[in-house]
């Protein structure tokens, strides 16, 4: 079929098997010209595998660093008469990469916080790898269910306390207005740390050690977004803050109960990117475009690759990794600096619909929510006919 991309709201509803697939060809690239990671990990888990900064890790760990990975996701794939999702396609062409270099890689679809594929996964390793040196833990879902009550919690993107009124970019319209989000409720929060909290890393980690499968001086590490000011009302303080900060939690937790390895575990704070993710939270899309603007006038830009690329050689494992004030590993400290915050809020305060493309780099924006689809990519003919079907080798039943 002929796939041109199908927008609604702040979703794409259809990906490319083959721009998703020059993506992360471009990925592998990029770390491949990097040369070899000092100190790497040999036996990578990563859960959330599929898209954004959990595929960027698996694929600087494995062409970086040589290391087996294991991914777990949970994707959709294409039939004859509709596309699969990007993380299906991005998994599939990274499998084939893997399989052209001899790289071990295996994978498993399914719901990660369920006690299944937890098992899934400690068969594989104990049956393929041994033990794991590493466990990247980059999920990113609206909802979960609780594997040992059944309950299913729903995340939500609320400011605590009172509602909040703030400009916006509505990126289905391509205008500037007001968006005013309500405040949340108890069970909003309760709700939100349930999904998106440390508690599922911390049943991840549980799992490896009562299997005997985490190695000794293993580390861990979770991903999380801490901003400034800006997005402080609907991310920082707000119901997702609250979240992350859960994750700080089971950071100690973690440690705590691994003391025996000597396993090390950590929050990871990392730029504004363009995600899947990211596209959905009110705020977002117009910073981003702000934050491209001057980052890519000072050439500091960084993308998901080359942020992740950094964070493994810097502070995972480089010599004197940087720390912020609540202890995360730091890796977006040329975001946060002042100077640069000061000049988005200058942009900020003064865009309009019709200085959109003056002010902020909108164009870069979307062309990077194009390119998470597998669209928008100067390489790929879109006008070709392409099957939607496209198979993931060493698939775990």
């Amino acid at each position: 079929m002929v796939i041109k991309p199908k927008i609604r709201g702040f979703i794409c509803t259809n990906a490319h098997p083959v721009g998703c697939a020059e993506h992360v060809q471009e990925q592998i690239n990029y770390v491949k010209q990097q040369g070899a990671l000092k100190n790497a990990p040999k036996n990578v888990l990563v859960i959330g595998a599929s898209t954004g900064y959990g595929l960027a890790s698996r694929i600087t760990a494995a062409f970086g660093g040589g290391a087996k990975t294991l991914g777990i996701f949970f994707e959709k794939e294409g039939t004859e008469r509709k596309t699969g999702s990007a993380g299906w396609y991005n998994t599939a062409a990274f499998q084939a990469a893997a399989d052209a270099e001899g790289l071990w890689s295996k994978n498993i679809n399914g719901d990660a916080f369920s006690n299944e594929i937890k098992q899934k996964a400690i068969d594989t390793i104990k049956a393929d790898l041994g033990k794991v040196d590493l466990i990247i833990y980059s999920l990113a879902s609206p909802r979960r269910t609780d594997p040992n009550t059944g309950e299913t919690y729903s995340s939500t993107l609320k400011p605590i306390g009172d509602a909040v009124t703030t400009k916006n970019l509505n990126t289905s319209k391509r205008e500037i207005d007001e968006i005013t989000v309500e405040a949340a409720s108890q069970d909003d929060i309760d709700n939100t740390i349930k999904v998106m909290g440390g508690e599922d890393w911390e049943m991840w980690i549980d799992a490896l050690k009562s299997a005997n499968v985490l190695a000794d001086n293993f580390k861990t590490s979770a991903y999380t977004y801490i901003g400034k000011e800006l997005t402080w009302p609907i991310y920082g303080h707000a119901t997702i803050g609250k979240a992350k900060e859960d994750l700080d939690r089971a950071t100690v937790a973690i440690k705590e109960s691994t003391k025996a390895l000597n396993g090390e575990a950590y929050v990871s704070s990392l730029n504004a990117v363009v995600t899947q993710a990211s596209s959905a939270i009110p705020i977002m899309p117009l910073y981003i475009s702000a934050l491209f603007k001057v980052m890519k006038a000072d050439g500091t830009y960084e993308g998901t690759i080359e942020q992740i690329h950094a964070l493994f050689t810097e502070s995972l494992y480089g010599e004197s990794p940087r720390f912020d004030d609540g202890g995360h590993l730091f890796q977006n400290y040329k975001e946060l600096e002042d100077d640069v915050q000061a000049r988005i809020q200058t942009i900020w305060d003064s865009v309009t619909t019709a200085t959109i493309d003056e002010l902020t780099d909108y164009v870069g924006y979307h062309n990077e929510f194009l390119r998470l689809f597998g669209f928008g990519i100067d390489s790929v003919d879109y006008d070709q006919d392409v099957d939607a079907i496209a198979p993931i080798a060493n698939m775990i039943d």
